[in-house]
């Protein structure tokens, strides 16, 4: 047998790394997976190669988060290793060695947004950012789309991309209304030099494969093919399945591996899912043939039933009008953005953060500049219950010279005040300050 399209595989299951020894995110979340994919040959398969992680450096951290106090005292050696293998997965595919590839790794990080404090929603770095931004350093810029099936909302990916018109980020998830984190609804379109392409598409519970199908022929493939990224990375997390503890979906294998035949991304990269022997096994290995163009039509869990998770016509109802309100949005982006920031010099943001596992409360304040010669300098300003405090400020990969002069005086005005840390992010120079 042989691949029609070459696959590269890393798959890292951090056996020494676990919440607690009972909790979800543990390593028996791959252990079943990586049985499945001996005990059905995949190793074996021809065009598809298994490849050893990197570990990600200090400096890959850097590009995307502001960590306090500082990366090294945050990140264990498991979570820079789970970055790494999303580096080799890109590696693999735009280095040449495979058409595409799939990152079988944990921790996740899909909920690590750029400030970090400790860990949030099992994440305290966004490995899908992390592997992204090494990317563009090493190979090229790139207009990318990150489409994120995760059940619960991508809201680090969200907070790391949310003015970078360069990143298209679509996240289809369960109603934050009803889940974890609680965020996502559609009118969260981004900032005001990427605005529209934030993409929140928040689902009724017991959305089944029949409402992702929808939406993905009906929203997420159009947006594709209008915005014409040169990468798609499907941040695949897998608790929409109908056997996850954690979530209220009723996804199966072989809806997850029909829309990643449909959706083609060029890489995948394993976000939540809970379900360590019901779900996961069965909906990896879908997802890698599915990626290797090979028929995924006989991998379906023993217990599964199509009319026991059958779609209510309530539901469909809902999603079909979810997905094209969402639809228009998009097509209507620039008008909606033309009148949200008319004659104004920056937008600020207040949000609060809550760190669930590190029991954190953070208070933030965002402050976009709005430039018509580049998506704009931006910079943070964060405190949390402890004491700690920190300014971050951001300088994008396509900064005018204004906003690099500003984003450096921004950095040094920070002396003044009293803020315990001050970062630089300079994404222009691939440079990094803190103080």
């Amino acid at each position: 047998m042989r691949a029609k399209n070459s696959l590269g595989l890393i798959l890292f299951p951090a056996f020494d790394w676990a919440i607690s020894p009972t909790h979800p995110e543990r390593e028996e979340r791959l252990l079943y997976t990586q049985d499945q994919l001996m005990e059905e040959g995949i190793e074996d398969i021809e065009g598809i190669h298994f490849f050893n992680p990197l570990v990600a450096a200090t400096k890959d951290i850097n590009r995307v988060h502001f960590c306090y106090p500082n990366a090294e005292s945050l990140v264990t050696e498991s979570h820079l290793i789970a970055a790494g293998g999303v580096m080799r997965a890109f590696d693999a595919v735009l280095g040449g060695e495979t058409d595409k590839s799939f990152a079988l790794v944990r921790p996740p990080g899909h909920h690590a947004q750029r400030v970090v404090y400790g860990d949030r929603g099992f994440c305290i770095i966004n490995i899908e950012a992390v592997g992204l931004e090494y990317a563009r350093q090493k190979y090229r810029d790139m207009r990318v789309a990150i489409v994120d099936t995760d059940c619960h909302h991508g809201d680090g990916t969200e907070d790391i991309y949310w003015n970078d018109p360069d990143t298209l980020f679509i996240s289809f998830h369960q109603d934050g209304r009803t889940l974890y984190p609680g965020t996502g609804p559609v009118e969260d379109l981004g900032g005001p030099g990427a605005y529209g392409y934030n993409v929140n598409i928040p689902l009724p519970p017991n959305t089944g494969d029949e409402g992702f199908q929808y939406v993905l022929e009906h929203t997420v493939m159009p947006i594709l093919e209008e915005f014409k990224p040169d990468l798609i990375i499907n941040s695949a997390g897998q608790d929409n399945h109908y056997t996850d503890p954690l979530t209220n979906m009723n996804f199966s294998a072989q809806g997850y591996a029909a829309l990643n035949s449909r959706m083609n991304p060029d890489i995948a990269v394993l976000e939540g899912g809970y379900s360590i022997q019901g779900a996961l096994p069965y909906v990896n290995t879908g997802i890698v043939l599915a990626m290797a163009g090979l028929d995924y039509s006989g991998v379906i869990e023993p217990d599964y039933n199509l009319g026991k998770w059958k779609q209510s016509n309530r539901v469909t109802e809902q999603v079909e009008r979810v997905a094209n309100d969402v639809y228009q949005l998009w097509k209507n982006k620039k008008t909606l953005a033309e009148r949200l920031f008319a004659g104004k010099t920056s937008v600020r943001r207040n949000r609060h953060v809550y760190y669930d596992t590190a029991g954190i409360m953070e208070s933030q304040v965002q402050e976009f500049r709005v430039c018509s010669s580049c998506p704009g300098v931006n910079w943070i300003q964060s405190k949390n219950d402890r004491g700690a405090s920190l300014l971050g400020v951001s300088i994008p990969r396509k900064a005018c010279p204004s906003c690099l002069d500003e984003g450096y005086r921004l950095f040094e005005d920070a002396k003044q005040k009293n803020i315990k840390k001050r970062f630089l992010q300079d994404l222009s120079n691939d440079s990094f300050l803190a103080e």
